[in-house]
């Protein structure tokens, strides 16, 4: 069965107060520059830069108490922020949390995510660094990620493909709104379906793939937070090209038609339109890099749209238009 749930007992934000609510997510997620004033970093490497990045969580907009924990959701914030930072190429080795929460809120749900949070940052050599607390009339999580960028290769950004270039992917495709989907039908799962599971509650990026993109020659990236096709015509509205998917390289395996079978949804929605992944999606001349796949061709420059007429930005699978393509839309 799924892990679901937060704790409902024990002592309370109002009965132990900020400063022992601060010490106990300290403790629970200990660094040794956590608790002055302002933590104080050191770059990482000779002629580094600071990349920086934040996210938020709002209870009831993005995530709910009855389909994961407090310490599987502090991981799923690590992941949402490290893969933006992974995306730029570059290495993360901070966090910053704030949260806001109601003050009847039992102080174990903030210490298991606090515990969450130092479970997934110590693959990435990170530390939790500080942050803030206060009381507010619903849970809303804050996570502001520092990476490092060493040497002097240009970040990977948005608007750096090229045509000619193939479309790279790590990381699953369409496994995160499987499992919401799965968990919000309220049947009884079979345990086959705990890497969807696992694909909703807790996504994850191998720690480093990003500088290794950026090590390889990849010169662009992003990931996969609102959806495969949203995220990927973003790149390509940025960089002025076309891109056109390889059906066959992001199809639903066996595991997804078999969820979509149960649940009575078309897998590729969640392929097409699911995001919440945080898949390292970019693109790259020659082979892909060591746990990256192709799944696309980038197909058309700026000058071939002026001199043709033709739309850049355009994403298709096999040359056709996606089946779907809505994604996540924050104001909707």
């Amino acid at each position: 069965m799924p892990n679901t749930g937060f704790p409902t007992q024990g002592p309370t934000l109002r009965e132990l107060g900020e400063k022992e609510v601060i010490r106990r997510i300290t403790h629970a997620a200990p660094s040794a520059v956590n608790g002055d004033d302002a933590a104080v970093l050191y770059p990482a490497s000779p002629n580094s830069r600071v990349v920086a990045t934040t996210d938020m969580l709002v209870e009831g907009r993005h995530f709910r108490r009855d389909l994961t924990t407090p310490r599987l959701l502090g991981r799923r914030a690590v992941t949402q922020n490290f893969a933006d930072v992974e995306a730029m190429g570059a290495r993360p080795i901070a966090v910053l949390l704030s949260l806001s929460a109601p003050m009847d809120l039992p102080v174990d749900v903030l210490t298991e995510f606090a515990g969450g949070i130092a479970e997934e940052i110590d693959g990435y050599a990170a530390e939790l660094v500080g942050g803030d607390v206060t009381a507010g009339q619903n849970l809303v999580i804050s996570i502001t990620a520092i990476g490092s960028l060493g040497g002097n290769r240009p970040p990977l950004t948005l608007d750096g493909a090229r045509a000619g270039q193939q479309v790279i992917a790590h990381g699953a495709i369409g496994y995160s709104a499987a499992g919401l989907a799965l968990l919000e039908s309220g049947l009884e799962l079979p345990d086959e379906f705990a890497p969807l599971i696992e694909g909703f509650q807790t996504p994850t990026i191998r720690p480093g793939s990003g500088v290794v993109a950026r090590s390889a020659g990849a010169s662009s990236m992003t990931d996969n937070s609102d959806g495969l096709i949203v995220d990927i015509s973003t790149l390509a509205e940025r960089s002025r090209v076309n891109i056109d998917l390889d059906k066959e390289a992001i199809a639903p395996d066996e595991l997804l038609l078999a969820a979509g079978e149960l649940v009575g949804i078309d897998p590729w929605k969640w392929v097409l339109e699911g995001g919440e992944d945080h898949t390292l999606m970019g693109t790259i001349h020659g082979e892909a890099p060591v746990g990256f796949r192709v799944i696309g061709q980038v197909a058309k420059d700026s000058k071939d749209h002026k001199s043709n007429g033709e739309r850049a930005g355009v994403v298709t699978v096999d040359g056709q238009p996606p089946a779907f393509r809505q994604g996540w839309e924050s104001f909707a």
